[in-house]
């Protein structure tokens, strides 16, 4: 426990000066709220409205998830290096550890959490056989006017 007791009082100094910060400056900040300091900021320029739509979670799904791996690389460098020193045990116990991490993904993958509409459609759009569907197949020498009425939502001029 010896070993222990620099870690600890660091720890608990990290914390105290924290703690101590975040209510100095509390305590000590001008409190003068006015509309211009309660108004979104915009890099300088002043908001006309508002947004036309606010970020969908996907997004924020697709951000975590990405830290989740990042996070998960990190655990496996070490593993890999001192690998065959952990033997079986090491193995088993980072075995759970990846499908701890990988669950989550596969049920980002399996609701659709990193599909983005607009790729999708334009994946559905593109010829038939390089997708492997019934979609209508790429004719060079049909007329640009068939064209244009084949493809979905594209009206005729």
């Amino acid at each position: 426990m010896s070993d222990y007791l620099p870690i600890l009082v660091m720890a608990a100094l990290v914390i105290a000066f924290v703690m101590v910060s975040f209510i100095v400056s509390q305590l000590l900040a001008p409190q003068r709220p006015n509309s211009a300091k309660q108004a979104p900021y915009e890099c300088g320029i002043v908001p006309e409205q508002e947004p036309a739509e606010r970020f969908p979670v996907k997004f924020y799904l697709v951000a975590m998830s990405f830290i989740v791996l990042d996070v998960e690389i990190v655990f496996l460098y070490p593993f890999a290096v001192v690998f065959r020193g952990l033997g079986a045990f090491g193995l088993f116990a980072m075995a759970a550890f990846v499908l701890v991490l990988l669950v989550p993904f596969a049920y980002l993958l399996s609701v659709g959490a990193l599909e983005w509409g607009p790729v999708r459609d334009v994946l559905q759009r593109l010829p038939g056989p390089l997708l492997r569907t019934d979609a209508a197949v790429y004719d060079p020498d049909a007329d640009e006017a068939d064209e244009v009425d084949a493809r979905p939502g594209v009206e005729a001029a």
